[in-house]
């Protein structure tokens, strides 16, 4: 078997598994670049600690990383909505029961957060 080496690795990976790729997989360089800054965000916050900044700075920075956190979460999810649950939901039976459940405990776990 041969593997095409223009695609993403990953999207290779899930092929000769006999898997679709992830929902995220067209949106993946987007999602790495917000990580990215999410880091550096986390990164900021630590210096503003270790510096002895104002407690309302950093509650305000922290809640900007929260934010940006949960859009990239919310993207995510609904990337898995739109392409992996959508897909096991056209072929039914118990993979698409399953996928379902799968969504409604992540959400579950997003709201409590």
């Amino acid at each position: 078997m041969t593997i095409s080496t223009t695609q993403p690795l990953d999207t290779r990976d899930h092929e000769a598994a006999g898997e679709p790729p992830h929902g995220y997989i067209t949106d993946k360089d987007r999602y790495l670049a917000r990580v990215k800054r999410i880091e550096g965000q986390a990164r900021g916050i630590h210096r503003m600690i270790e510096e002895e900044q104002y407690c309302i700075d950093i509650l305000t920075q922290i809640s900007a990383l929260t934010a940006a956190l949960r859009g990239v979460a919310l993207g995510l999810l609904d990337d898995h909505m739109k392409h992996c649950v959508l897909d096991a939901a056209q072929l039914g039976g118990v993979a698409a029961e399953a996928k379902f459940k799968e969504a409604s405990d992540a959400i579950a776990r997003f709201v409590r957060s």
